[in-house]
């Protein structure tokens, strides 16, 4: 069979400009389709406050190494050393492991009269951002923090998170104090490059309209969404949906052997779907609140995980 040399050349040329062309909307779609969010777990699921053996960040950055896992979020409360060497090392430990550091977890608050302390949580919260910016973690997640009513955690979760606000004070005085308290931390975001994630965490974040009416007051790109599965303890799927969008970073609840405060029973599958929806592409983070040995729930979590947010061709 012989080919005719113009045809060729013409048929060539076609074939050039195809591959060189811009992908269409059907192209991009496909795209999507068939790759899969990358997974990470937070060091939380390895400590999760009692396993001493485990708080060591390192040890867990090689469990989940082990595991399979493509990234890991650092729990800030976990950490015993916060000097400049030792976040060097922790960075130093995920490369050599072929991990990424994706999310740093921490904790402030700013539901509280007293000017000087909100200051204090503004200022913590800017040494956060710069931390996580030391160890080259691109998003932090932050919190409303509660008004601090009830007499524990324990406590709060046998309220399933309802709390009423200080004595004297509304809700409208807290998310007055919320949104000015990031807002004085936005400068430093943008100069680390560090999202913070607020996250749909009791306070006034128990809502998926707290978290927005936050979010949306500064109308910045450095603060979006932490959204986290297992927070939202009544009709979960309708209220994901509305943080979707918004949404940088998904930490995923998983409860094997019951849960430590309660147990949840999520359809992970139909989570997927509400993601995919959204055009969510970022990390999940496995956060492990079960009783069953990590060692053991974990890489079942971890399967879980994979099948319901693998390729969807």
């Amino acid at each position: 069979m012989t080919i005719d040399r113009r045809h060729f050349l013409t048929a060539s040329a076609c074939g050039l400009a195809l591959a060189g062309s811009a992908p269409g909307e059907k192209e991009k779609e496909a795209v999507a389709a068939v790759r899969p969010n990358r997974i990470a777990i937070s060091t939380y699921s390895y400590w999760q406050f009692r396993h001493k053996d485990r708080r060591d960040i390192e040890t867990c950055i090689d469990l989940a190494a082990d595991m399979g896992f493509d990234g890991v979020e650092i729990l800030h409360r976990q950490m015993t050393d916060e000097t400049n060497g030792a976040m060097q090392k922790i960075k130093r430990r995920a490369f050599l492991a072929g991990l990424d550091l994706c999310g740093f977890s921490t904790h402030q608050g700013f539901l509280y009269p007293d000017k000087e302390t909100r200051q204090k949580n503004v200022d913590l919260t800017i040494r956060q951002i710069e931390m996580a910016y030391a160890m080259g973690i691109p998003t932090m997640r932050v919190n409303t923090g509660t008004w601090g009513t009830r007499k524990d955690f324990d406590d709060l979760m046998k309220f399933r998170g309802l709390e009423e606000p200080r004595k004297g004070y509304t809700n409208e005085d807290g998310f007055g104090w919320v949104i000015a308290g990031f807002e004085a931390c936005l400068k430093t975001a943008e100069k680390c490059g560090v999202t913070m994630g607020l996250e749909n965490h009791w306070g006034l974040g128990r809502t998926p309209e707290g978290v927005l009416r936050v979010v949306d007051a500064l109308k910045s790109p450095w603060l979006q969404v932490t959204l986290d599965t297992g927070n939202f303890l009544e009709d979960p799927y309708d209220r994901l949906a509305k943080l979707a969008p918004k949404t940088v970073l998904l930490q995923t609840k998983t409860y094997y052997g019951g849960g430590l405060w309660y147990t949840l029973d999520l359809d992970y599958d139909r989570i997927a779907k509400i993601m995919r929806e959204a055009k969510y592409r970022g990390y999940l983070s496995l956060e492990f609140e079960g009783k069953e040995d990590p060692k053991t729930a974990v890489p079942k979590s971890l399967a879980l995980l994979r099948k319901a947010f693998g390729a969807k061709g």
